[in-house]
């Protein structure tokens, strides 16, 4: 399963995205409630992200998305 590449992109983005939903709100205070909202997106993403990982044999990738999915819970449990 190829993706296309402006799926990539999309992807990307909101990683991108979800990252500094995190740490942005965080360190200036401004609608920190922004936080957790794109913790549990990050971690929406990055299980979506190991099952298209598994579904194409991927197998050493999911490692580092259970990684991210640690961190974000560990985000949402500190909060």
């Amino acid at each position: 399963m190829n993706f296309a590449p402006n799926t990539i992109r999309l992807i990307a983005i909101v990683g991108l995205l979800g990252a500094i939903g995190i740490v942005l709100p965080a360190l200036t205070g401004i609608l920190p409630w922004l936080t957790p909202l794109a913790a549990v997106g990050l971690t929406a993403d990055q299980v979506g992200a190991a099952l298209t990982h598994g579904r194409r044999g991927e197998y050493r990738m999911i490692g580092i998305n259970a990684i991210l999915v640690a961190m974000a819970v560990r985000i949402l449990m500190v909060l």
